[in-house]
């Protein structure tokens, strides 16, 4: 599998985080792990990209954070989704696969969206 540039995934990586969390919390090292295993490692989110990413999410509400322990019994501050991060989520996928079917329909390659 092609590695998607970072650059490609500008504008897309809030929605990509909170789908990760979709699932239930995360730490920052276990989120960058879920968006590659997901994505057959196309995707891989650099920590310069994926922290202030986060903070913004929670500055904005989206996201809430706490400390706890991770799976190697360290110290780590884990994200989870809240309700108004929930709701920009159902909102946004829904634009963003509205968006993706189009662009899909331009270049020839409906059948690839669904």
């Amino acid at each position: 599998m092609t590695r998607v540039p970072s650059d490609t995934l500008y504008g897309t990586l809030n929605l990509l985080i909170l789908r990760v969390l979709q699932d239930g919390p995360l730490h920052g090292l276990a989120i960058q792990r879920r968006l590659r295993d997901v994505s057959d490692s196309a995707l891989y989110v650099e920590e310069g990209a994926l922290y202030p990413a986060l903070h913004r999410l929670e500055a904005e509400g989206l996201l809430s954070a706490g400390w706890g322990t991770s799976d190697k019994n360290r110290k780590a501050k884990f994200y989870r989704l809240t309700t108004k991060g929930r709701r920009h989520l159902e909102r946004e996928s829904a634009k963003w696969t509205a968006h993706a079917r189009a662009v899909f329909r331009t270049l020839g390659a409906e059948g690839s969206a669904r």
